[in-house]
């Protein structure tokens, strides 16, 4: 349990204020003493409120089922989750919440609908009124906030497409400070970046999935206590390092990675309930480097590497870790040829949140997350929570949050209509999904008129933070592992007959009687929809599904 901070000598009451990043694969927020700038304490939610795995399924789910629903979700698990702070939040006077423009429409239920529909003709062949992005604050109770009487501060965005996420990665991480052509990536489900070349600024976007977070990896985790953050090969096997209560890596089990096998036990052995994003992807470099993955091929006896606690990475997830990366370093290509650069001319590269910090640098770049010619990586934390601190301390004020967006007015390249991007990704996928050996890969951008990808170059790399989240100050973060937010309903026609039930991957389907339950954080979303597939009467329709109200 944290501890109720005690009123200082001469005050009847404490200050707080709460900075809260709405992420795409889940939400994160830390308590602040606004006299003394301490940060009192710090909850996550293991997953986002609202089914689907990315930002496009979200969008879609609101679509569908209406944004009140949508927004009823976050907004319930947002309740949930200050609750974990164990402060009063009678006594919260300020909360700043920053994330991508379609997280944020949501959080204030505002209209989603000019996010979601590419072109200018198309918005307005619907009726669609753009609402107001330049920046707000509200009273939380408006929102839906309960026990807060406090204003809620939300950031504008910079441009239609991009958010106060982006322009927290470009401000945060001192990107805009650096001499040269360079690059910034906010590694995550939804991964912003952005290209700085001769005063002109690039960005993009690249709906990367979620299993750089973790996420549709079979023992997959957010960056949590207990999770598997990163691997090295030693003389004896492969040495796993662990996330401790402060979300520091210590030394794990040293374990053969062929068998699974304890060669030597480590500081944290025992305490390994997963593998992060990150711990995938230095398992697959690891694998590369040693000859046990080829593609997505796991060449080991039961075709799986195994890790601390037998935590394991098959074919499957190698797969899925891959299509991140591919759409990633599509995404950065794109920039550089919207840029008229290419890679050996972008020397230092940007990495942020938590998969950008807690990755080996290194590891990631040799599997292509990074642009190969970069010599320098500076690796950053949360750059959202980063900037809504700032926010909550007065920091940053709203008239310097909109003076700063019309500074950082840049040059968007939409990935889904670009062609570069479609070339590049298919010769992504043909690597990671199809088969096709690393030695095929700049034959096949031949196939497309495209330049040759050179191997990484020699780089060193630096982390500017200790952890994903600021000023822990070894204070355990507490993790909301169910957001208490639930669909359910009566489904005429139903005959419980459970397929829906066996089918969904995620086990988030209960049916009794006729009436169906989900657990929304644990939903695919419109991904999946393999529980609506497979009911043999056809009368599932998750959007028809109401919030649990008990």
């Amino acid at each position: 349990m944290i501890p109720r901070q005690m009123p200082r000598e001469g005050c009847d009451t404490m200050r707080y204020g709460i900075a809260l990043d709405i992420g795409t694969s889940g939400l994160r927020c830390q308590a602040i003493d606004l006299d003394t700038k301490e940060t009192i304490s710090t909850a996550m939610t293991s997953r986002h409120p609202i089914p689907g795995m990315n930002v496009i399924d979200h969008v879609n789910f609101a679509m569908d089922a209406g944004q009140d629903v949508a927004t009823g979700l976050m907004i319930r698990a947002i309740n949930n989750l200050f609750k974990l702070l164990e402060i009063d939040l009678s006594e919260v006077v300020l909360i700043a919440v920053c994330g991508n423009p379609f997280q944020l429409s949501i959080f204030q239920n505002i209209e989603i609908r000019d996010l979601a529909f590419a072109g200018k003709s198309m918005i307005e062949k619907l009726g669609i009124k753009p609402p107001d992005r330049n920046g707000a604050v509200v009273k939380a109770s408006d929102l839906g906030i309960i026990g807060i009487n406090a204003d809620v501060m939300i950031p504008p965005a910079v441009t239609h497409e991009i958010g106060a996420d982006a322009m927290a990665m470009l401000t945060e991480t001192g990107v805009l400070e650096k001499e040269g052509t360079r690059i910034v990536v906010d590694y995550g489900t939804n991964a912003e970046m952005a290209l700085l070349h001769e005063g002109n600024i690039f960005t993009g976007s690249a709906a990367a999935g979620p299993a750089l977070e973790g996420q549709q990896i079979k023992a997959g985790m957010l960056a949590a206590p207990g999770a598997i953050s990163n691997i090295e090969i030693m003389e004896n096997g492969w040495k796993c390092y662990v996330l401790d209560d402060a979300l520091l890596p210590r030394e794990g089990d040293i374990v053969d990675p062929s068998t699974g096998k304890v060669i030597a036990e480590g500081e944290m052995h025992g305490k390994a309930i997963g593998i992060t994003g990150t711990g995938v992807v230095a398992a697959i470099a690891c694998g590369f480097a040693s000859g046990l993955v080829s593609g997505s091929k796991v060449n080991t006896p039961d075709k799986s590497l195994h890790l601390q606690a037998d935590i394991c990475i098959d074919s499957k997830d190698v797969d899925e870790a891959g299509k991140a990366i591919g759409a990633i370093r599509a995404g950065y290509l794109t920039l550089m040829i919207e840029a008229g650069v290419w890679v050996n001319d972008v020397r230092t590269a940007y990495m942020s949140g938590a998969s950008g910090l807690y990755v080996d640098a290194i590891k990631a770049q040799k599997i292509g997350l990074v642009a190969p010619g970069a010599t320098e990586m500076i690796q950053y934390g949360n750059t959202s929570i980063m900037l809504a601190r700032r926010m909550v301390m007065g920091e940053k004020t709203m008239d310097d949050l909109r003076e700063m967006t019309k500074m950082l007015r840049a040059k968007h390249c939409m990935f889904a209509s670009s062609q570069a991007f479609k070339d590049i990704y298919s010769v992504e996928i043909s690597l990671w999904s199809y088969g096709m050996p690393w030695s095929a890969y700049n034959d096949m951008m031949d196939v497309y008129s495209l330049q040759h990808v050179p191997d990484p170059v020699e780089s060193r790399a630096e982390r500017r933070s200790a952890t994903d989240l600021p000023e822990l100050k070894g204070k355990k973060v507490s993790i909301l592992r169910d957001a208490g937010v639930e669909l359910t309903g009566a489904v005429k026609g139903c005959i419980s007959c459970r397929k829906c039930v066996n089918e969904c991957p995620e086990s988030a389907i209960a049916v009794e009687k006729g009436v169906i339950t989900v657990n929304s954080e644990r939903c695919m979303g419109t991904a999946c929809k393999r529980c609506e597939m497979i009911c043999p009467e056809k009368v599932l329709q998750i959007k028809e599904l109401k919030i649990k109200t008990n």
